[in-house]
């Protein structure tokens, strides 16, 4: 019996929480997810069970809605690393879920990066 990949997309999701979970410490974790249309990304913490800021490339301040490219997720992402300073959060683990590090998750990261998050 052949496995779906959506079996194998969420595996590697809850492989890369489990992870996390291990060395959390009480740090935020920003969780990103991608769709075919549309990219978010949300600080989650763990612990209280809330979310701390969130951006997506559906809202119209940022300019990019409906668009789904590298250039939208880094606006996105530079996005969140602001939100997440009026939050007062500085250090997060980054969850990439099922996503593969490369391309549009990948510029949403080095963005956020660049804005001052450290993960």
């Amino acid at each position: 019996m052949a496995i779906s990949r959506r079996t194998l997309f969420l595996k590697r999701r809850m492989r890369n929480r489990n992870k996390m979970r291990k060395v959390a410490n009480g740090r935020p974790r920003l969780s990103v997810h991608r769709s075919s249309k549309n990219i978010s990304v949300q600080l989650i913490d763990d612990v209280n069970g809330v979310t701390l800021a969130s951006a997506s490339s559906l809202e119209k301040g940022l300019g990019v809605v409906g668009k789904n490219n590298v250039e939208a997720s880094a606006k996105v992402g530079s996005a969140i690393a602001e939100r997440a300073k009026k939050a007062g959060v500085e250090e997060c683990y980054f969850d990439r879920g099922g996503f593969i590090f490369h391309g549009k998750v990948k510029a949403l990261a080095d963005a956020a990066r660049e804005g001052g998050l450290k993960f």
